[in-house]
């Protein structure tokens, strides 16, 4: 059974009532539209910052470079999803934005941009992962065995050591000690840690995030990132949720205290 809203009182109207306000409302969503055009435009304008560390992964064809990633393609969009090397499962927001990857990778590679997921747990878990959810998307590991570790998590932000956590030495989201990857009054990592088989310290220090790369002349380039409500985009139902009458409905919240869950635990009680 699905989960019910948590309430459904709201004020009715007339027809036209609801068309006037409507209307109204069409003005204000179509000068949002016209600010998001000019926001695109703007991160394409921002400076590239090019790349000479070397990273490698493991993948399902095995050690990778950054540029192996491009797969023969000018740009790389990358999703750092939270799966550390102690988790026993994904996290459950970045699981709910990878639902919608089998779908949109194919489209992005037909405009010259390799997509893949990057995380530090084994690649073992990943797969395993994967075939739990059902994914079929490139999803690389930067701690495999067979290419050993590097440091891309923790260059680009989303990976931090205990060390750091404790001392709040560290930047998330363009902001040093970031309270989203210390445990604290943020339920998050409190109702995620258990979920992921790991305690809220240990989850916080993986964080989400998305980053973009271009391929010029052989040399790798970073182009942009964002991370936390940056993310927002990138939950396919969230455009759905917003535009249903009663919206997220985050409040209402789930068992366990999510108001949401991996794709195939909704029926579970």
């Amino acid at each position: 059974m699905p989960d019910k809203a948590t309430s459904i009182n709201h004020k009715t109207g007339t027809r036209e009532q609801w068309l006037a306000a409507r209307l109204d409302l069409l003005r204000a969503e179509k000068e949002f539209t016209r600010r998001g055009d000019e926001l695109t435009r703007r991160r394409q304008e921002l400076p590239w910052v090019r790349i000479d560390k070397e990273y490698r992964f493991e993948t399902d064809q095995g050690t990778a470079s950054l540029k192996d990633l491009f797969r023969g393609r000018s740009q790389l969009v990358v999703y750092h999803f939270m799966f550390g090397p102690a988790f026993k499962t994904g996290c459950p927001a970045c699981s709910a934005i990878a639902d919608s990857f089998n779908g949109i990778f194919v489209h992005l590679e037909g405009h010259d941009v390799a997509f893949s997921a990057i995380s530090r747990a084994p690649l073992t878990k990943l797969q395993a992962f994967k075939r739990r959810m059902g994914w079929t998307f490139p999803w690389a590991s930067s701690s495999g065995s067979g290419g050993g570790g590097s440091d891309f998590n923790s260059d680009f932000n989303v990976s931090i050591t205990e060390e750091q956590q404790r001392k709040g030495d560290f930047v998330y989201n363009f902001q040093r000690d970031h309270p989203t990857m210390k445990p604290g009054p943020d339920p998050g990592p409190a109702t995620f840690g258990p979920v992921t088989g790991t305690d809220p310290a240990t989850y916080a220090r993986e964080g989400p995030g998305m980053s973009a790369f271009a391929l010029k002349d052989d040399v790798v380039y970073h182009t942009y990132s964002t991370y936390e409500r940056g993310l927002d985009p990138f939950f396919g139902f969230y455009a759905w949720l917003d535009r249903a009458p009663l919206g997220r409905n985050e409040k209402g919240g789930v068992a366990g205290g999510l108001w949401y869950r991996y794709h195939d635990e909704y029926d579970k009680r």
